[in-house]
């Protein structure tokens, strides 16, 4: 029995996925290059945000982790560092707590005004953070929040609940609650109910919000330029202050280290979303 007949693809439509490539290649070039070109950068001998001449002859004298240890050496950063890991990952809890809550009570049928309250909880990923950043300010005032630490975990949360509630959402479209109702009938409490049953299911949706959450908050500048004091600085913080007081290439180590972040939470997600493919496939 002869097999299936080969597919022929014309000439033009050959070169129309040729052009296709192409041009996703460019895209792809045009997005990462001004990003990838602050890694070589950082490890600069000289004290300058350019390519000097060793570095292009590939002269191993013009390589030099200075800026690291200059990074290391320097209060000002270490506190910048020590403060962007603290703030984001209380926010990160703070609003996948929240984030999961308003997730599974949006899931019900019986909740009023659902779209409206689904709006609202949408509303910081629409709104200019400029506006949101002097309405916390003037509210911030009023409570003695203004510069301290629970006020930025509190602002940097709400940025972060909406990308919480898309995600486990998103999980929750496809969850059967025929499971939770069976669980329910056999004598099991609501909270066990959700430990038990309902969590294990929503986890990669649950994880996934919270990566974004972190990542929202480590890299946000708007609200701490409006909320934050001395003491709540963050490295976004720090980079705006050294580009406008003085250029010193440790800002890029630091961008370096911020891309290597992300780099590894990426990875994190992508690692989650084929062993989320995997359950669902086993099922």
């Amino acid at each position: 029995m002869a097999g299936p007949a080969p597919l022929y693809f014309s000439p033009s439509h050959r070169l129309s996925v040729y052009a296709l490539r192409a041009v996703a290649a460019a895209v792809i070039v045009f997005l990462l290059l001004p990003v990838v070109i602050v890694i070589p950068l950082s490890f600069n001998a000289q004290p300058f945000f350019t390519f000097t001449e060793g570095m292009l002859t590939l002269d191993p004298e013009a390589f030099s982790l200075r800026w690291y240890r200059a990074m290391l050496d320097d209060p000002n950063w270490l506190l910048a560092i020590r403060n962007s890991f603290v703030i984001a990952i209380l926010a990160t809890i703070l609003a996948t707590t929240l984030g999961t809550v308003a997730a599974i009570g949006l899931a019900s049928g019986d909740l009023p005004f659902r779209r409206f309250v689904t709006a609202l909880l949408l509303s910081p990923m629409i709104v200019p953070l400029i506006i949101i950043a002097a309405g916390m300010f003037f509210f911030y005032s009023r409570f003695n929040l203004v510069a301290t630490l629970p006020g930025i975990v509190i602002a940097h949360a709400a940025l972060g609940i909406p990308f919480v509630v898309i995600t486990v959402s998103a999980t929750l479209a496809g969850f059967d609650r025929s499971i939770y109702n069976a669980s329910l009938s056999l004598g099991a409490n609501p909270v066990r109910t959700f430990r038990a049953v309902v969590f294990p299911l929503i986890r990669p949706g649950v994880i996934s919000g919270a990566v974004f959450a972190f990542v929202t908050s480590f890299d946000e500048v708007v609200l701490v330029l409006f909320l934050a004091g001395p003491d709540q600085r963050t490295i976004p913080r720090q980079m705006f202050s050294g580009l406008r007081e003085q250029i010193s290439p440790t800002i890029l180590a630091v961008a370096t280290m911020l891309i290597l972040i992300s780099v590894a939470l990426l990875a994190t997600l992508e690692l989650l979303r084929r062993r989320t493919r995997k359950i669902q496939g086993s099922r």
